[in-house]
């Protein structure tokens, strides 16, 4: 070891002796020696007076040691941080890039914990005082880096300068998580709670404050979700208490805007029904980023709590009602695996249908210029471009449901309209006495400013004339929230009106013309829904029209029902048959397509719109598309239409081995004897030819004939008259 550490001096004894040592050269002379100055916090820097003196005193220790007053540089920028680590620690990084550029003979330090308490910074800079031949000092003596004896020494140093940290930081976090434990850790009270001198929470003295955070839950309880909730509280113009934590107005009561993340606190802090929690957000080091200050920092879930104690605060609502609302904001996340709040459109089952194929929730989709609604289940794909596994229209399936929620609702229409007349009274009633609060606020405002005015000497006029003018600003501002207070009770009166309870009866009932008003907000429709029904199961069967629909309500009931869903295919019909092969029996019965379409719809047969009927096109058209599917039986239909020797034109060209068109070339020269045409557009041409009628056309057939020729002889070309039988 080093002969100086054999030695030390007192408190503020000068020995130069200890500090001359042969590790001390002169090539260290001609270079500067920097003062590290540091103090861990701001309350350090204000406090330990004494340590800092010590600590610039040792610029005279340098001088001592040999160097000149504009040799020694104090590096003092890192005074209230942490030596934990040199990030933000401008100083040292400063003192590491001087060591560098071989411009340091000495550093000094009162310890070396002042340096640096992490190994890692502490043996960057051994490394570069070793590289440079840089000396250390502190209190203890003199230490060349270049020395095993003196390295190992410094190491030791390093080591116990973190080590110590770390106990001192351990034995700190294990008090306040102690602490915690008990429920007696309380740090920033939230919206609504005080913190009193015992450091305990309370609740708010102020009556309208209390009010006003009473207010947010029950209008939540009233609507569902915060966004609804921030919307009310903006339109009634409903501010928030607020009670600042830091500057010149901490701990008085301001009234501020509402604001999405206040009431999100609001909502989803457990203090408020009564539970204290400590250490659900905590801090994960794989996260932190360099230069945010709490970064890193995510929320755990409730088992990792460092305390969740229920019952240990004064609470505003039970914990019973905070559960039933954390389970509604989890729903109303907007997410495939959650409800979702209810929206702006019209479908009425968004986030409760779900798919009996395959069990998942079905996603709602608007198309057209309509914006008709449309469920869709895409199965295990995640693009729009895999195939969806069934899909349905909104509008059916939505018009059976309210159908039967109609009905569930309809027995209990009076006591509906009781329970909404009573809802709208207490309503009314909470923001009347939310504006009553505020009169009575102003006016005590008015009144304090008043007796401040009335306290001040007349003759002190430089303060009466300030006073004045706030004296007439509460006066001011209270008539004005009078105003706003007679305009209010002018549109919402506190009470309900005879006319107005009348009315509300009436609507009840009249429910199914209420519920499809085009006034009636389709939010309120999806959340009346979601009050009755848990879930809508829906299984389409196979690719038909047939769908079966489960609806299972709140109450444990489930029922089952049937509806037909629009198609694109007359295919996908599941009577597709029996419509088919009816069309046919009435076709083969010589029926033309208007009697064919008379007749369906007699027999209670639809097409693919349930909107339309059949008719003579439609008919057309379906059976047109019947015979290129089933060629055999279009044979079988038009062949009961011909009696002996009739032939249908095509059949009559195929039989002579000759185009359709030639044919029909000789039918409209009269070289064809035709019988009749068929009904309808474009009927079919019916011939007749018998066996020498058959001999006739195939001479007529083989003879070779241009347009210079002499026209064919007239037994060739004049056809036989037909035979009565």
């Amino acid at each position: 070891m080093s002969s100086a550490l054999t030695t030390r001096p007192a408190p503020g004894e000068v020995n130069a002796a200890p500090w001359a040592s042969a590790k001390l050269q002169d090539h260290h002379l001609k270079r500067s020696a920097i003062v590290y100055v540091r103090q861990s916090s701001a309350h350090q820097v204000q406090e330990n007076r004494e340590s800092t003196a010590r600590q610039y005193a040792l610029v005279e220790r340098a001088a001592q040691l040999g160097w000149a007053g504009f040799q020694v540089e104090v590096i003092d920028e890192d005074q209230g941080r942490s030596g934990a680590t040199a990030e933000g620690r401008l100083g040292f990084q400063r003192l590491l890039a001087e060591v560098s550029l071989d411009h340091v003979g000495i550093v000094l330090g009162i310890e070396m914990s002042r340096l640096a308490r992490s190994n890692k910074d502490w043996h960057q800079l051994l490394e570069l005082c070793a590289i440079f031949r840089t000396l250390l000092a502190d209190q203890d003596g003199l230490y060349d880096p270049t020395d095993y004896n003196d390295r190992l020494l410094l190491g030791l140093k390093g080591t116990m300068s973190e080590a110590e940290l770390h106990i001192l930081q351990g034995r700190m976090h294990q008090a306040l998580l102690n602490k915690a434990r008990r429920g007696d850790l309380c740090m920033l009270p939230p919206v609504g709670y005080i913190k009193r001198l015992t450091g305990v929470f309370a609740l708010d003295p102020d009556e309208q404050a209390q009010g006003v955070i009473r207010l947010i839950f029950d209008e939540f309880d009233r609507l569902g979700s915060m966004r609804r909730v921030l919307r009310h509280l903006h339109e009634q113009d409903i501010k928030l208490p607020i009670r600042p934590h830091a500057g010149p107005n901490k701990g008085d009561l301001e009234w501020r805007r509402a604001t999405r993340d206040t009431i999100r606190t609001v909502l989803m802090h457990p203090l408020y029904s009564g539970t204290y929690r400590y250490g659900h957000r905590q801090t994960d080091a794989r996260r932190k980023k360099a230069g945010h200050r709490q970064s890193g920092r995510v929320v755990v879930k409730p088992d990792q709590y460092h305390a969740l104690i229920p019952g240990r605060c004064p609470a505003y609502i039970t914990p019973q009602r905070y559960q039933r609302n954390q389970e509604r904001i989890r729903e109303n996340r907007v997410r495939l695996q959650a409800k979702g709040p209810p929206r702006n459109g019209e479908a009425l089952l968004g986030g409760i249908l779900f798919c009996g194929r395959c069990q998942r929730r079905m996603s709602v989709h608007y198309s057209g210029l309509a914006k008709l609604p449309r469920y869709l289940c895409r199965g295990d794909g995640d693009d729009a471009v895999s195939p969806a596994c069934q899909c349905l229209s909104g509008r059916v399936l939505d018009q059976l449901v309210s159908e039967k929620i109609l009905q569930v609702l309809e027995p209990a229409a009076l006591e509906l309209s009781l329970l909404a007349a009573d809802d709208l009274h207490q309503q009314r009633r909470r923001l009347d006495q939310y504006w009553r609060q505020r009169l009575e606020r102003a006016h005590y405002q008015a009144e304090r400013a008043q007796r401040h005015y009335r306290a001040i000497e007349p003759e002190n006029r430089l303060v009466a004339r300030e006073l004045a003018r706030q004296w007439e600003e509460a006066l001011k501002a209270q008539a004005e929230l009078e105003q706003q207070y007679a305009r209010f009770s002018q549109a919402h009166p506190a009470t309900l009106s005879e006319q107005e309870r009348e009315r509300i009866r009436a609507l009840s009932q009249s429910l199914p013309a209420v519920w499809r008003a085009a006034s009636a907000v389709p939010s309120d429709r999806q959340r009346i829904v979601r009050l009755l029904v848990d879930r809508v199961i829906i299984d389409v069967q196979g690719n038909t029209d047939h769908v079966d629909v489960t609806i299972e309500w709140s109450g444990g009931f489930t029922s089952h029902h049937q509806l037909i869903r629009p198609v694109l295919r007359y295919r996908q019909m599941a009577d597709y048959d029996r419509v088919a092969g009816r069309m046919e029996e009435l076709r083969g019965q010589g029926r033309t397509f208007a009697q064919i379409a008379q007749r369906l719809n007699e027999e209670a047969f639809r097409p693919i719109r349930q909107a339309e009927r059949f008719h003579k096109d439609l008919v057309c058209r379906l059976f047109n598309k019947l015979c290129k599917e089933r060629p055999a039986a279009r044979h079988i239909a038009e062949q009961a239409q011909l009696q002996q020797h009739e032939w249908f034109a095509m059949d009559l060209a195929a039989r002579l081995r000759m185009p359709k068109n030639s044919l029909l070339h000789w039918v409209r020269r009269g070289w064809v004897h035709v019988v009749r045409q068929l009904p309808g557009y474009r009927g079919r041409v019916i011939c007749w030819a018998d066996e020498q009628e058959m001999d006739r056309l195939q001479r007529l057939r083989s003879t070779a004939h241009h347009w210079w020729d002499d026209p064919l002889p007239d037994e060739l070309t004049t056809p036989m008259i037909r035979s009565v039988e």
